[in-house]
Formats: structure tokens, C-alpha cells, sequence
């Protein structure tokens, strides 16, 4: 579930009894992520943490290196990059994809860069 609602903590039982096994919310939708978090897994679900572009994404995966962390927004084939090495894995492309001429090529390409980025960080560890 990607979640792009205000007060998140509200729907995080609901989407859990409706089957839901991750639950992605925007970071600036709740004030407090920890318990919002912590009640996400114990509801069974995986948790990612959705952000828009500009937020400090490094900072984020040194907090929560487990959790899947997406930008949503403005990724294409030229800012990818730069979000995958700061530590998103997880991206959210609408317009880059659908004004491309060969969306597949450009759905590969994000694709690709994040697993690369992410092979990268294990090694670093």
C-alpha cells in the first residue's frame, strides 16, 4: 500500500486486515514516523517511507537502514542517480516514464540504478 494520506496511523489496522503486506507512507504526513513505524510491523507489514524530492534521503538510511525508503516525484533518467546513491530504493516516476518514447527502457534503467545502488551499500557495510 502506498499510502498518500493525511494522519497515516489512522489506516494501518484496516490495511492490515485487508491484507496489505507493506505499508509505505509520506514521511511529512505523520509527527511522530517512530510509532507509526513500530505499529506498521507490528500489524505484520513491511514498512517504506515515502519522501519528496530535495528531503535529506542519506539521512534517512542511516537512521532506517531496513526500511525500503522511495522518492516520490520528479525521478527520471537524470535525478535517479542521485537519489539511489543517497539511498532511496524505492521511486516513483509518472511523467518521466509516460512522456519517454520507450518507457520500458527508462522503467529498466530506474530499475536498474537502485539495485545497483543498493548492491553497493551491502558491499560497504
Amino acid at each position: 500500500m502506498h499510502m498518500m494520506v493525511s494522519r497515516p496511523e489512522q489506516w494501518v489496522k484496516p490495511m492490515a486486515v485487508a491484507g496489505a503486506n507493506q505499508y509505505t507512507f509520506h514521511l511529512e504526513a505523520t509527527e511522530n514516523p517512530g510509532a507509526l513505524i513500530k505499529d506498521i510491523r507490528e500489524n505484520g507489514m513491511k514498512v517504506g517511507l515515502a519522501i519528496k524530492p530535495g528531503t535529506t534521503v542519506h539521512w534517512l538510511r542511516t537512521q532506517f537502514p531496513s526500511l525500503d525508503i522511495e522518492v516520490d516525484g520528479g525521478v527520471g533518467p537524470d535525478t535517479v542517480h542521485k537519489c539511489a546513491e543517497a539511498g532511496a530504493n524505492m521511486i516513483v516516476s509518472g511523467s518521466a516514464i509516460m512522456r519517454s518514447e520507450d518507457p520500458r527502457s527508462v522503467i529498466n534503467l530506474l530499475r536498474n540504478v537502485c539495485s545497483e545502488a543498493a548492491q553497493k551499500r551491502s558491499l560497504d557495510r
